[in-house]
């Protein structure tokens, strides 16, 4: 349970920084570049990988691909997400991509539909629900919220993008003991892309984006790293990791937010938090 409760920490802790990051003119794509620097030097550093297996013929190449794009990208996506569409919007999009890596574990994962496991999930989802509860108001005061094709369109990206890579993840913790090897390919490859872009862009560097990269890359790494070491731990039970990782790190976020940034917390997201904690209880393996 402990890699959970890390990994969650670490998300929680990631989101924190991409929220101060504004108020102190750090470039969130420059960031973005320079946190796979830290991560990919870390899973070097911590996890031996051997890259030149990636060159044999079994390597999951489609997987490091897919992940190479998607991981920068829906950070970008996500951002534009909230210009368009709002904060509220924009997490609920996110959180609500939940439902893909649920479907995906009983269709794609083989995991058995117990009756527990889907009293479980009923459970999760309506927790899920009370956690990004806003009084009708929030929602139509939230900063950038505007409607059209592009918003609509930002918001299915950032749902479909953080389901996908929800199960990109576990397919990576199939890989067994190639995962240290797969993990920093993936690093390489979404690095690359990331300073492609900024390239294209022309972006002007910035020495606190870099910094602060670095320590964002830090952050990820330990989210991303904890999250697979915790599908490997219960590869018979991913609607345990996902249903966690998800319902966790937004319970954890409600607490942060009104702890640390005074945010303004609802009995019914409080609701929530204490829902989540029994969804979790229902899921977890005996």
């Amino acid at each position: 349970m402990y890699t959970l409760i890390l990994s969650i920490s670490c998300s929680v802790a990631v989101s924190v920084l991409l929220k101060m990051a504004r108020s102190r003119h750090i470039q969130i794509d420059q960031a973005i570049a320079f946190n796979y620097v830290m991560a990919g030097s870390l899973c070097w550093l911590l996890l031996g990988p051997r890259p030149e297996t990636l060159m044999h013929t079994t390597a999951p190449w489609p997987l490091l691909i897919a992940l190479g794009l998607l991981l920068p990208s829906i950070f970008l996506v996500m951002a534009k997400a909230v210009q368009q569409a709002g904060i509220v919007l924009s997490d609920v999009a996110q959180r609500l991509s939940l439902l893909l890596p649920l479907i995906a574990a009983f269709t794609i994962f083989g995991e058995t539909a117990t009756q527990g496991k889907l009293t479980g999930i009923a459970v999760a989802l309506v927790a899920l629900a009370a956690l990004l509860w806003r009084p009708s108001n929030a929602n139509a005061q939230a900063p950038g919220g505007h409607g059209g094709a592009l918003a609509i369109a930002l918001l299915l990206g950032v749902w479909f993008g953080y389901g996908t890579i929800d199960i990109l993840f576990k397919q990576m913790a199939k890989t067994g003991s190639a995962f240290p090897t797969t993990l920093f390919g993936a690093f390489v490859m979404a690095g690359l892309v990331s300073f492609a872009y900024l390239v294209l862009r022309r972006a002007t560097w910035n020495t606190r984006s870099m910094l602060a990269g670095l320590l964002l890359g830090l952050l990820n790494f330990g989210n991303i790293y904890f999250y697979v070491r915790a599908h490997q731990i219960y590869s018979e039970n991913p609607t345990l990791v996902f249903s966690a990782m998800n319902i966790g790190v937004i319970s954890l976020g409600t607490l942060v937010g009104a702890g640390v940034f005074r945010e303004r917390i609802h009995a019914i997201n409080y609701a929530g938090v204490a829902l989540a904690i029994v969804a979790i209880i229902i899921l977890f393996p005996r």
